[in-house]
């Protein structure tokens, strides 16, 4: 009998937790300047874009500079954001071309809104810069590794993933009750609260508490928003 997958591959869980993801900071290589903020997000590509401003550490920089850029993934649970993952993506800064500039403005607004973005695409002072990725190290809290710049961009994000986050928010929100029942009845301990925390097509985690996480694998993976709609039913279910 063959057992259910567990989880998603490696490279897809990462690209998916990227699509998530906001840069924090950015780091020159080499460079003995401190890690500075950074703004903007993720392109479809997986590929941080970088939002810079006149006087900060890479504007007017030469294409090709080598950099680090942290990567942050967070889940909203009661009134408190908590870390999810960090992604450390190095490599080679590039402008974002004109002609892709409003179209990278706008994939990367939906999940970092940032009214500069615009300005940038309007010709005016902040910059679009592109990083070209060399590789990847992801931490996120159970897992840690490097994926390279190959296995990072041939993969994608889990196809189910903008429909999964709207049903971890709603059932977070929604049916708390529910999660913890789950949760008691998969761990056998009482559980004073718990939290859906992450949702693909391969299955679902809960957090019964800090540091404890528990995967349930579906019995085989699922292809649609109304089947996996389906089996976060039938785990939630008495």
């Amino acid at each position: 009998m063959r057992r259910p997958v567990t989880a998603p591959p490696v490279p897809e869980r990462v690209r998916s937790l990227a699509a998530l993801a906001a840069p924090t900071h950015v780091s020159v290589a080499g460079s003995a300047v401190p890690a500075a903020v950074a703004r903007g997000g993720v392109d479809g590509e997986g590929r941080p874009v970088l939002l810079v401003k006149p006087g900060e550490i890479l504007h007017g920089a030469p294409a090709e500079t080598l950099v680090t850029v942290d990567l942050t993934v967070s889940r909203r649970i009661g009134d408190a954001e908590r870390p999810r993952a960090l992604l450390k993506v190095r490599g080679w800064t590039q402008p974002v071309p004109a002609a892709q500039a409003r179209a990278t403005a706008v994939a990367i607004a939906e999940a970092c809104p940032d009214e500069d973005l615009f300005e940038a695409v309007e010709g005016g002072a902040p910059a679009l810069l592109r990083v070209d990725v060399s590789h990847v190290i992801y931490l996120t809290g159970q897992e840690s590794g490097v994926l390279d710049a190959e296995s990072y961009l041939a993969s994608a994000p889990d196809p189910l993933l903008s429909q999964a986050e709207r049903m971890v928010r709603h059932v977070n929100e929604s049916h708390s009750a529910q999660v913890r029942e789950a949760a008691e009845r998969l761990t056998g301990e009482p559980a004073t609260e718990a939290w859906l925390w992450e949702l693909d097509r391969y299955g679902a985690t809960l957090r019964p508490g800090p540091g404890h996480l528990v995967r349930v694998a579906w019995p085989s993976p699922v292809t649609t928003p109304a089947a996996l709609g389906h089996a976060l039913t039938s785990l939630l279910r008495p």
